[in-house]
């Protein structure tokens, strides 16, 4: 397959159909398109042609992704759709296939996660970029800045919450009650993930030691779990639409 500058990208779009929280969220309408096409729409676009796959154990999932211009070589093993497998093993499936089954072996990885409907193709092109430029990067990803700071959350002991961070772990005490200016900057990672071949496959990590960033506005990285997010998206798609 013929990419820019023959650099090889493969967009794994990863959408399991056994989602609970919201049945068929994936293919759930929104702003008139399943909201897994605006994810796939957002790769088809990259400057890079990524050859966008999409990694599903539905069939009907598989046939709405090719409406959208996906291919779909091969339907997710089963035991690669449960609610506990993490994204490393259908990644490291679907490019490790495509090297078994057609000889074709991606030297960029992207994870294309469908609860990101506002994820643009300059996020990705970025995230590929900042790995043409560094060769030192094992991967590159987004990242916005967080919601909560991680030194302000707390976790549930018995009968009783503590904080999530002890103060042997941030020096800091009481953090949960200094202001937030105190802390270093806390990110959150939000949609796409790049990856070297030799990242992913060779060293089998999703992140490696050098891991490059590109900082996106929060209103562009929602990820989609709840029906409030559905309706927070669907308002920011109708925005940047009336522009």
């Amino acid at each position: 397959m013929k990419q820019q500058n023959g650099l090889r990208v493969l967009g794994v779009v990863g959408a399991r159909s056994g989602s609970k929280g919201i049945p068929d969220k994936n293919i759930k309408p929104l702003a008139g398109k399943p909201l897994m096409a605006w994810i796939i729409e957002a790769a088809k676009k990259s400057i890079h042609a990524p050859r966008v796959v999409l990694s599903t154990d539905s069939q009907a999932y598989a046939d709405i992704g090719k409406q959208y211009g996906t291919e779909v070589p091969f339907l997710r093993p089963k035991e690669l759709a449960g609610d506990n497998i993490p994204d490393f093993d259908f990644l490291y499936h679907a490019a490790t296939w495509l090297k078994e089954h057609e000889g074709w072996q991606a030297d960029i990885i992207l994870r294309l996660p469908p609860t990101t409907p506002l994820c643009t193709p300059e996020h990705i092109d970025a995230c590929i970029k900042l790995l043409l430029d560094d060769p030192r990067a094992d991967s590159s990803r987004t990242v916005t800045k967080a919601n909560k700071h991680p030194y302000k959350l707390w976790r549930l002991n018995g009968n009783y919450i503590e904080p999530f961070f002890l103060e042997e772990y941030t020096g800091l005490k009481d953090a949960h009650n200094l202001p937030r200016q105190s802390f270093p900057e806390a990110y959150a990672h939000v949609d796409v993930i790049a990856l070297r071949w030799k990242t992913l496959v060779e060293n089998k990590e999703m992140a490696g030691k050098y891991v490059r960033y590109h900082l996106i506005p929060k209103e562009e990285a929602i990820d989609i779990d709840t029906e409030i997010d559905f309706l927070t998206a669907e308002e920011l798609l109708k925005r940047k639409k009336e522009g």
